[in-house]
């Protein structure tokens, strides 16, 4: 990964974005703002009065979940916090990726800093250095119900126990810390509670399926553009009049792209009168698509605000010179799980209208293109199969979209008898949107082909730029040869931000 510093990423006392996390998740290195560190060990310094006082704290002084009520000793904090990290650390499947595992430490980092969990700087001056010198904690990605699991792996590499990932070798977590150069700390007091009680996995892994439909939901109006145009589709539904008649902002802003993308498109316009009305799957791109760019607004609207929360329990303020408890809720997941189950099902409506039009363009019943987007005559396969595979993935998508905050149970002998679920919510999401990104390669594979029929017309400002950067990499197909290199290719161009930037280009500021 580049550690390129002028993409440095700076947690502090300032917000962290979502585009900030997944930086980070991509190789930014992070610098920590002084005046944090500061504010953490002032907390930190108030922590001997909380000890001594004989005050219970949850976590602090006491177990935890039922254990709330048992008192723990406190002459040796480090052994404590790191049996509260081994009992936790119950992750079970396959680990997370390297892309999670760094966003999820940012959103953890994040909240630390901002001072209220008692923890020292030591402990996310640690956690960043990991992150700047490619030391990757293994946690699974499975048997977490929206906290606790996965980032006690997590922890328990940061003080150089469990496993991490250094420089393509998975070692224990002193070894890659020894050959990173970065010194092994002792955890302090709840520097092992800390760790497991917020919502960090959920946002990390959130944040990431948030970024990647932004840029998919992008693509997949040239998509869908592409396909009205070699399907010879008629365009005025996206007239600015008519959708001014319905003012949601998705809509109104997916057809402005549209006309964007479809400006100066010679086949459009030799078919302008081709077809009175057409199919929903392209007559109502601006609707259905603009749902999903309302519903993406508020699920990055709730992200935003989670990470930079602070979802410890408990937490501890300054009142007249002493650290106060306060224990409470906020480790619930609810807020983010709902947001990302919505996420999933609007991923499920991008799927599923991208897979009816790769369908449509493949069915010369309907497209009025040759049969299977082969030349005339021919008996080749063609792009029969292609969009079975769109179908499959579609289908996956729409279970992928049933909900997963609905099934809470009752865990830790009842003390937490209503969780989040939040961590299935989450990869659900991103799951759901990288299997879109396949759907929509298919359906701008299948529509590049579609586009030599129409030769020698051609596309218009944004979809010809779309159809040029897939023609750059995979050639006009001419007979049956192995097809899913193709659809890596397109596969790829779509996540890797290729055809984003290309659609951004002409869409940005575009004015009829």
């Amino acid at each position: 990964m580049s550690r390129d510093a002028a993409r440095a990423v700076t947690i502090g006392t300032a917000g962290t974005s979502i585009d900030e996390v997944v930086a980070v998740a991509d190789g930014a290195p992070v610098l920590l703002d002084a005046a944090a560190l500061e504010g953490m060990a002032r907390t930190q310094s108030l922590m001997a009065g909380v000890l001594s006082s004989g005050r219970p704290v949850y976590g602090l002084t006491t177990g935890v979940g039922d254990l709330y009520g048992v008192t723990v000793g406190t002459s040796r904090t480090a052994d404590i916090q790191l049996a509260m990290l081994r009992s936790h650390a119950s992750g079970v499947g396959e680990p997370h990726d390297e892309r999670a595992v760094r966003a999820i430490m940012t959103t953890m980092i994040t909240a630390l800093a901002k001072g209220f969990s008692g923890v020292g700087p030591a402990l996310v001056q640690t956690m960043a250095a990991m992150l700047n010198r490619g030391v990757t904690p293994w946690a699974p990605a499975q048997g977490s119900v929206g906290y606790l699991t996965a980032t006690a792996h997590i922890g328990l590499s940061v003080f150089g126990f469990g496993r991490s990932w250094f420089e393509g070798e998975l070692l224990p977590g002193a070894e890659a810390l020894r050959r990173a150069g970065i010194e092994i700390i002792e955890p302090g007091p709840r520097e092992g509670h800390a760790l497991i009680s917020g919502t960090y996995e959920i946002t990390g892994v959130g944040a990431l399926a948030v970024h990647a439909t932004r840029q998919l939901v992008d693509v997949a109006d040239a998509a869908g553009a592409l396909s009205l145009e070699v399907l010879r589709g008629n365009s005025r539904g996206f007239d600015a009049r008519l959708q001014a008649m319905r003012p949601h902002p998705g809509q109104a802003e997916t057809a402005r792209r549209l006309r964007a993308l479809l400006d100066g498109s010679a086949i459009r316009e030799a078919n302008r009168d081709h077809r009175l009305q057409d199919a929903l799957s392209l007559r109502c791109i601006p609707q259905v698509h603009g749902s999903v760019r309302d519903a993406l607004a508020e699920v990055e609207r709730v992200i935003g605000i989670e990470i930079d929360s602070v979802t410890d329990n408990p937490v501890f303020v300054i009142d007249d010179g002493e650290l106060v408890a306060l224990p409470g809720g906020n480790g619930h997941g609810a807020p983010i799980a709902l947001a990302l189950d919505y996420l999933a099902i609007a991923i499920a409506e991008v799927s599923t209208m991208s897979q009816a039009r790769s369908d449509r363009l493949t069915n010369h019943h309907l497209s009025e293109l040759p049969p299977f987007l082969m030349a005339a005559g021919s008996a080749a396969s063609g792009f029969m199969i292609p969009p079975y595979a769109a179908a499959a993935l579609a289908g996956e998508n729409r279970a992928l979209a049933a909900p997963a905050t609905v099934h809470t149970v009752s865990t830790s002998a009842g003390q937490e008898d209503h969780v989040s679920m939040g961590t299935t919510a989450a990869i659900k999401a991103r799951t759901a949107v990288a299997n879109a990104a396949t759907i929509v390669a298919i359906e701008l594979l299948c529509a590049a082909q579609a586009v030599e029929f129409h030769a020698p017309l051609r596309p218009g400002a944004g979809t010809g730029a779309v159809y040029d950067a897939i023609r750059a990499l995979v050639p006009h197909r001419t007979s049956d040869t192995e097809i899913a290199p193709d659809i890596e290719a397109v596969r790829l161009l779509v996540i890797d931000g290729t055809l984003h930037d290309l659609v951004t280009a002409v869409t940005k500021g575009h004015h009829d």
